[in-house]
């Protein structure tokens, strides 16, 4: 049973480190200053879009 449950694990990390190389290697580079800061996230302009409950 034990011999079973670490196989699992091995498999499991496997998968995720193939991933995580594979994601690494095929995405685009982030641009870090390209970026907004977390603290301003969601402080720019409003939406254009309308709600019925926004008041008038």
């Amino acid at each position: 049973m034990i011999q079973s449950t670490k196989k699992y694990q091995a498999l499991f990390w496997a998968c995720l480190i193939s991933f995580l190389v594979w994601d690494s290697l095929v995405s685009p580079p982030v641009d870090l200053r390209n970026e907004p800061p977390l603290i301003a996230a969601g402080s720019g302009k409003p939406s254009s879009g309308g709600h019925c409950a926004v008041s008038k």
